[in-house]
């Protein structure tokens, strides 16, 4: 019995290995996403630090130059904030663009796959339509044989 031999093989190759580039894409983008919140995170961490400690200050006798430089530092952290949250929403961004992209590729691949899965089909009731025509035609030859 000859082996099935799809002859777009390379194709159906092809779409799984971007199907797998993708995926990696995705995931070094969900990776970076994670990064800018975790920093996000820690730059709100400190603001919330420095709040405290002015808070403080303002309690108790200091100069107002120290009051000064923390308030200063209290802007630069929020201005780093800002700056963090379109960091953030474009990490987003690329996040869903992957997903899509994925989505796009994994489609793709399937496609290529149930045609390759009807052309195993069809070249395996080719292949029970040859036997059974063989078996057929070696029974029709016996009967022919034995009467007389």
């Amino acid at each position: 019995m000859a082996a099935f031999r799809y002859s777009f093989q390379k194709v159906v190759d092809l779409k799984s290995s971007e199907k797998t580039q993708a995926e990696w894409m995705l995931s070094s983008a969900i990776g970076a996403l994670a990064a800018e919140e975790l920093s996000l995170e820690e730059l709100r961490s400190k603001q919330q630090e420095w709040e405290e400690k002015l808070h403080m200050s303002s309690q108790t006798a200091v100069s107002l130059s120290e009051l000064q430089v923390i308030q200063q530092y209290l802007d630069y952290i929020e201005t780093c904030i800002t700056r963090k949250l379109n960091d953030v929403l474009h990490a987003q961004k690329a996040v869903e663009k992957g997903r899509l992209i994925l989505s796009g590729k994994m489609k793709d691949e399937k496609v290529w796959l149930k045609a390759k899965d009807h052309a195993r089909e069809r070249f395996q009731y080719a292949q029970q339509i040859k036997e059974q025509n063989e078996l057929d035609e070696l029974a029709s030859v016996r009967y022919m044989m034995s009467t007389p």
